[in-house]
């Protein structure tokens, strides 16, 4: 019988399915709850219980955030009837790149920070007070962030700072219609959701970590899907050759890495950054408690009547 509960988006597919099936053999304790679109959860946790795993889902579509709100208040309604062990964990893994700046979610909102940024935002703050003391919170984060060669192999352009109301809108960008500035949105939201595990971890109850998680550059994810043909092609059938050298991450590696941070077998203190296997520091523009609490002042106006 579960003894406690973890919460995982973006476990579908790429290094998040690979985490998940780390976590549910190495965490047998663990009623691992699936939030993803359609009836893809409810059809992946049906393939974890028959080999033996407990496990449920949950429908979502993450860009919208009335809708992940209503997927935390089931998580809630769950735990709260018993339905639920207590709630140990949550893996925010779900993220996108769009090739440009003009992409919105339902609501209006630039949709890589609706995904990347805000979605995590809404059921951190809904399940706040649910975690029991022992938590781990695990976001996926990226090195993009950095904004330098080394960590984006020139593929990705830096981030580019402004005022997080004018991010959380399309057209944040120059050349909004260019896949730079999609690529832009993508890092800059990276950044947002580094500054975001710094300042919930001020807030979070005495006990409940959260991590910021970077796999690296991982070649042959859907993580493009949204992209043009050549690119999606690139990334799943040429990109993968990278892994042979020390410049990027297997799919396999990736989401090992992912699941042994949310388990909490990486040492590593709350609000820190970790670098696939390892706590590092993250960029010296990610440490800015300004930005942190102008970043969660704004997430807090955008999402208010979600609360």
């Amino acid at each position: 019988m579960a003894q406690h509960t973890i919460v995982m988006t973006g476990a579908t597919r790429g290094i998040g399915r690979v985490a998940l099936d780390r976590i549910a053999a190495l965490d047998p304790d663990a009623h691992l709850v699936l939030l993803a679109r359609g009836d893809t959860s409810s059809r992946l946790a049906a393939e974890l219980t028959a080999a033996g795993h407990t496990a449920s889902g949950i429908a979502v579509d993450l860009l919208s955030l009335t809708g992940t709100r209503q997927a935390a208040d089931e998580v809630v309604r769950r735990l709260d009837a018993g339905e639920l062990p207590p709630l140990r964990g949550l893996v925010g893994n779900a993220g996108l790149q769009f090739t440009n700046d003009l992409t919105e979610s339902s609501e209006g909102l630039e949709a890589t920070f609706a995904l990347n940024v805000l979605a995590n935002h809404v059921l951190l703050r809904r399940l706040h007070d649910r975690f029991v003391p022992g938590s781990k919170i695990t976001l996926t984060v990226s090195d993009t962030h950095f904004g330098d060669f080394r960590h984006n192999l020139g593929m990705v352009p830096g981030p580019s700072w402004q005022e997080p109301e004018r991010l959380a809108r399309i057209r944040a960008f120059p050349n909004p219609e260019s896949v730079v500035a999609g690529r832009t949105a993508y890092s800059t939201s990276k950044l947002a959701a580094i500054h975001l595990v710094h300042e919930h971890a001020r807030r979070l109850p005495r006990g409940v970590d959260i991590v910021g998680y970077n796999p690296g550059f991982v070649p042959g994810t859907d993580l493009t899907r949204a992209a043009d043909a050549f690119s999606r092609f690139a990334m799943r059938r040429v990109m993968p050759l990278m892994t042979l050298t020390p410049l990027a991450t297997s799919k396999g590696a990736a989401g090992r890495y992912l699941a042994d941070a949310a388990l909490g077998r990486t040492r590593a203190t709350t609000a820190a950054y970790i670098n696939r296997g390892a706590e590092e520091r993250s960029s010296e523009e990610s440490y800015d408690p300004t930005r942190e609490r102008q970043l969660w002042d704004t997430a807090e106006e955008l999402t208010q009547s979600l609360h």
